[in-house]
This record gives structure tokens, C-alpha cells and sequence, in this order.
């Protein structure tokens, strides 16, 4: 079993007066990793009594809808640790988690959540300085590397950028992968996403997942998608807040500061998983016959980055940048006064022109290539 990152880093911060959230979409691990982190903290700390409470389930429902810390406590019984795995299940779970981390300090509630949409906005108030909070992805090269030599996870690559890195997914042959990949879109992906707001107009937001896949790499014109799906802008913004919040694209904003000629105002979009995006447009071809490698190496390199950040708990702001007449840098990390940039090129052998106005109009700034000869430099 691969162990995830997360674990250690969450188990450092039990027992501190504060309700740990574990957000990630569907699938990634969340109940094994609370399932292990139990298991490891009742053998680690002998003695200390722990209970897995699924809140899917109506008696969960009917036990945990109240505000009566007795009733809870009654129900919750004298354990140390609790999981409440998709606690966004239960209503005004932000004011139950209030009232357990206030009246049983001593109790440690980890609640989980498929949805940052729901439960962020539960939780958010009542928690205010009460909660910390953590995002479980799909498997990252860092966690698969503690398992595989690393020759053989480079070995791999074409793999990841065609079925992604799903813990159900990852180790199937082609054919059982694409099959999961196709269950977890249809039965999981989708039914979510349509389950907040009442959403009625599925077919549009299916053909944006769609055309957003399509333009994996590229500028997202709102304006130019609500045109062909014949919706409003507001509409399109509305939807694509929407799946961020449950875990399935990653906007990134364009940096703009000095130059009169630089684009600003716009956004890219990625994937929290490349075999879900392979899987909304049913291609998983191998690589030798895509036109949209350039676009799943940019995708996977940003998102592994974005994980590698969060396991060495690194804070930074993340951009891209172009301007009018063409230069550009894929990613940008800012941080203690630096701009970081990348371009990712899956060819060694690709073409790289320095984008020198970024370099002379942004001091401390440096650009350097990400390809698959060198890419552990930068994401491990």
C-alpha cells in the first residue's frame, strides 16, 4: 500500500484544540487515510480509543443534527479520535463541530468532505480559528517514489499523463484503468457536481467539462464559451466556481504588473486528475498519436507541483504571464519577494525562446525548462 504524505503531517496535529478537514474529491483515499490514521494511532497510543463514523448514513444523520452537546457526546461516546467521513452530509456540521471542539477539547474530530462547495461554507464561520485544513489529491510522484525505484516511476510518465494517478487507477493494465476511469466519471464525477445548487441544465455543463478539456494549456475566454453554449458569462463563471470547489479543474490567474502590453484578467484551466480530463473526451490514446501532449505535460507538471508544495508546506503564489506579442511563461511561483518561472516542454529537444521582457521588466525573476529528462529536479 502506497502510504500518503499527509498522514504524518496530519497526525502531528492531532490533539492541539483544533478540528482537522480533510477535503479531496471522491476516490482519492480520504477513508483509507482515516482509516490508517485511526489504526496507527490506537496500536502507536495504546489505550487511546478511536471510532469511524460514516455520515452517509441515516443514523449518523439522525444522531449528529443537533446542537444538544450532551445527545452528542452520548452518541460520539468517550473516544479520543473521531473520523467523520463526508461530514458534509450532516446539516449545520460547521455548528456541531463548534460545539465539540469547544466543550470536548479533549476529543479530536477529523471530518472529511468531497466538497469544499458544501462544507467550506458550513464550517468556514463557526470554525473561524478552530479548524486546519488539508487537501488530499490523487497519488503524487513524491508518494509514489517511496514505493518504486525511480527509474521505473520515469518509466511511468506516459502512463500518468494518460490515466492519471487515481488510487483505484494507478497499477491497473490499460484496459481495466480506462473501464475505472469511466465508472468514476459517470457514477461519481458528474452525479456530484450536479447534486448542489439544483443544477437542472446538465447537458451545459457537460459540454463545458468538454470544451475546458479541450483548451487544457490555453486562455479561457468566458465570453467566447458562453457564446457557443449559448448561456450568459455569469453562467460559465457560476459553473467553473463549481468545479473547483469539488475538486475537478484548477483555474490559474495571469500575472500582471508592469507592462502596458501584458495580459491580465484571464485564466488557464487544469485538472486535479489527467485520467479524468482523458476520460470527459474518451481519448486515452498513447502519446505518438496526440495533439495535446505539449498541454498534458503543462497540466501534470503544474498539479504535481502544486502537491510537492503542499508536502513541504511551501506558500506561494501561482501565476502565468504573456504578453500581446507573444512571450510568455508557462507557471509562476512569487514568493519571498521572487519570481519563479517555468516552461514545460516534454522533449528535450524542444525549441525554448528566454522570455526576456519578463526578465528585464521583473527583478529577481529567473525562467528555467521542465522536460522529461529533468522534470524529479522540479517536482521531487
Amino acid at each position: 500500500m502506497i502510504k500518503r504524505s499527509l498522514q504524518k503531517k496530519i497526525e502531528d496535529n492531532l490533539y492541539k484544540g483544533k478540528v482537522i478537514v480533510l477535503y479531496g474529491a471522491r476516490r482519492t483515499g480520504k477513508t483509507t487515510l482515516s482509516e490508517q490514521i485511526l489504526d496507527n494511532q490506537q496500536k502507536r497510543l495504546g489505550g487511546k480509543k478511536v471510532r469511524y463514523i460514516n455520515c452517509e448514513l441515516m443514523s449518523a444523520k439522525e444522531s449528529l443534527e443537533t446542537t444538544n452537546e450532551q445527545l452528542l457526546k452520548t452518541y460520539l461516546g468517550d473516544n479520543d479520535l473521531i473520523v467523520l467521513d463526508e461530514a458534509q452530509n450532516i446539516e449545520k456540521i460547521g455548528h456541531v463541530l463548534k460545539i465539540l471542539v469547544d466543550t470536548y477539547p479533549e476529543m479530536q474530530i477529523i471530518a472529511t468532505g468531497s466538497s469544499s462547495f458544501d462544507l467550506a461554507n458550513q464550517i468556514g464561520e463557526p470554525l473561524v480559528g478552530r479548524k486546519k485544513e488539508y487537501i488530499l489529491y490523487p497519488f503524487s510522484v513524491n508518494e509514489l517514489k517511496e514505493q518504486e525505484d525511480f527509474h521505473v516511476l520515469s518509466s511511468k510518465l506516459e502512463y500518468l499523463l494518460r490515466f492519471g494517478s487515481y488510487p483505484s487507477i494507478y497499477n491497473l493494465n490499460e484496459t481495466e484503468a480506462q473501464q475505472e476511469l469511466e465508472e468514476i466519471v459517470s457514477s461519481y464525477l458528474y452525479k456530484d457536481i450536479l447534486a448542489f445548487d439544483g443544477l437542472k441544465h446538465s447537458k451545459i455543463l457537460l459540454n463545458l467539462l468538454k470544451l475546458l478539456a479541450l483548451q487544457l494549456g490555453n486562455e479561457v475566454s468566458f465570453h467566447e464559451i458562453a457564446q457557443r453554449l449559448e448561456v450568459s458569462s455569469a453562467t460559465i463563471r457560476k459553473y467553473i466556481d463549481l468545479l473547483e470547489k469539488c475538486f475537478i479543474i484548477i483555474p490559474l490567474g495571469a500575472f500582471s504588473r508592469n507592462l502596458r502590453n501584458e495580459i491580465g484578467n484571464t485564466q488557464k484551466i487544469y485538472f486535479y486528475d489527467l485520467g479524468i480530463r482523458n476520460a470527459i473526451l474518451g481519448n486515452h490514446n498513447t502519446l505518438d498519436v496526440r495533439n495535446d501532449v505539449g498541454g498534458l505535460w503543462e497540466n501534470f507538471c503544474i498539479l504535481e507541483r502544486i502537491k510537492y508544495n503542499q508536502l513541504h508546506t511551501r506558500l506561494v503564489n501561482k501565476y502565468f504571464w504573456r504578453i500581446y506579442s507573444g512571450q510568455e511563461v508557462d507557471y509562476i511561483e512569487e514568493h519571498s519577494g521572487q519570481l519563479d518561472g517555468f516552461e514545460f516542454k516534454y522533449s528535450p529537444n524542444a525549441k525554448f525562446k528566454k522570455p526576456i521582457k519578463f526578465l528585464e521588466a521583473y527583478e529577481n525573476s529567473s525562467v528555467q525548462v521542465v522536460h522529461k529528462e529533468n522534470w524529479f529536479e522540479f517536482l521531487l
